[in-house]
């Protein structure tokens, strides 16, 4: 047959406005760089927003849209400027009159082109062109992508509320707020600490009584997953499991930064608490490394960034030859159901839902996929529902960027 060829990539740049009750970003979390006097004692928090109004926050995207000689679309994002750059500038001129149904050569030849990209922005930019195609996909089969996967192992998979941007310096405030999201139907709730090595003992303690505060909210039977944001080290970690230990929380999340693999085993060997991580690690060999060292119970590539859906099914699929569990991190919502309700029950047992991010990387989409009383449908629109909502843009302008 003749084949259908990619004739365009085309990066739009889209404005619009979250409405908001109050504060979007509460807090930040704890951060590498909290080593640091200057930066851990900062009352600035993380400059996600620009947001100067109590019920409104100005909000701007990148989105890849992929275009054929057929009229079949894809769309992949939202990304940064940095990435849009890379998409356009780096990696665009390879995917001219390519057959855009031939996800596997084109990942590879991407792949192999970019000797100095094997990690970070561009494995970024490759996650986005990568999504985009699964999404063209998707449209030119006239079906969801999990149906192109290997079709659902389960029509619904149970999500758990990550609760990144809420602040955790009032007790009070975590209790409340816990309650809340287990009223609207989420048995999982997983709390970012605040605090790391160099905030000394008060700051440890404070990191503990979230805990137990969270336990004593939820109750038993609830699943509580705690994330370190890859800002502390071994011992620290070791002394902090040994406080929390009782409160049976599900894992400890990224408790060291991603490259320290040893880190990890040490702190595995040393306790009782599952860990995961690899959030911020890339592909399918560098998944092997943490798998090599058994270093990790759960894995958490980022769709959007690991090296997109076809990368993360592989890094499944190695993970599946040590039965360990891959979680994808959870703010690519509309990309990770298709992986996750491809998954077999045992290996893929949750996806995350970042109640925050979500709401910032789906405002401009027409079909944004979320939680109904705490559980992910598997959706039915075709592709990856990634059709930008003409409503939500005010405005859309080309990329300030040059070649």
């Amino acid at each position: 047959r003749k084949h259908m060829k990619i004739e365009k990539i085309r990066i739009r740049h889209v404005f619009g406005t979250i409405e908001t009750d109050g504060l979007f970003w509460e807090e930040r979390l704890v951060m590498p760089l909290d080593v640091y006097p200057e930066f851990r004692d900062s009352d600035n928090r993380v400059k996600w927003s620009d947001q100067t109004a109590d019920d409104h926050m100005p909000h701007d995207a990148y989105f890849v849209q992929i275009e054929t000689d057929e009229g079949v679309v894809g769309i992949g994002g939202p990304m940064d400027m940095s990435v849009a750059f890379i998409v356009q500038n780096e990696l665009a001129h390879y995917l001219i009159g390519r057959d855009p149904l031939a996800t596997e050569f084109i990942w590879d030849i991407l792949h192999r082109a970019m000797v100095h990209g094997r990690q970070g922005n561009t494995m970024i930019a490759i996650s986005a062109i990568d999504n985009a195609l699964w999404d063209l996909k998707g449209r030119y089969l006239g079906m969801p992508v999990y149906s192109i996967i290997g079709g659902p192992t389960r029509l619904e998979i149970p999500a758990y509320a990550s609760m990144l941007g809420f602040s955790v310096l009032d007790i009070g405030l975590v209790k409340e707020r816990a309650k809340q999201y287990q009223e609207l139907g989420y048995t999982a709730q997983k709390w970012f600490f605040r605090h790391g090595p160099m905030s000394g003992s008060q700051g440890l303690k404070k990191n503990v009584e979230m805990v137990e505060a969270l336990r004593n909210t939820l109750g038993d039977d609830d699943d509580i997953m705690l994330d370190c944001w890859q800002s502390m080290d071994v011992n620290y970690v070791i002394r902090l499991a040994e406080e929390i230990e009782e409160f049976n929380p599900l894992w400890l999340e990224e408790c060291a930064m991603p490259d320290r693999i040893d880190s990890y085993r040490k702190i595995r060997e040393s306790t009782n608490i599952p860990l995961s991580g690899a959030e911020h690690h890339y592909t399918r060999w560098g998944m092997k490394e943490f798998i090599d060292a058994e270093a990790l119970d759960i894995l958490q590539p980022d769709i959007y960034w690991a090296g997109g859906l076809s990368e993360v099914l592989k890094i499944a699929a190695v993970a599946t030859t040590a039965d360990l569990i891959t979680i994808p991190h959870g703010h690519s919502t509309n990309a990770g159901i298709h992986f996750s309700v491809s998954q077999s029950p045992i290996h893929t047992p949750y996806q995350e839902y970042l109640i925050k991010w979500n709401t910032v990387h789906q405002h401009f989409l027409k079909d944004p996929v979320k939680p109904e009383k705490g559980f992910i449908n598997a959706p039915l629109t075709v592709g990856m529902a990634m059709d930008l909502d003409s409503d939500k843009i005010e405005r859309e302008e080309e990329p300030r960027f040059g070649t």
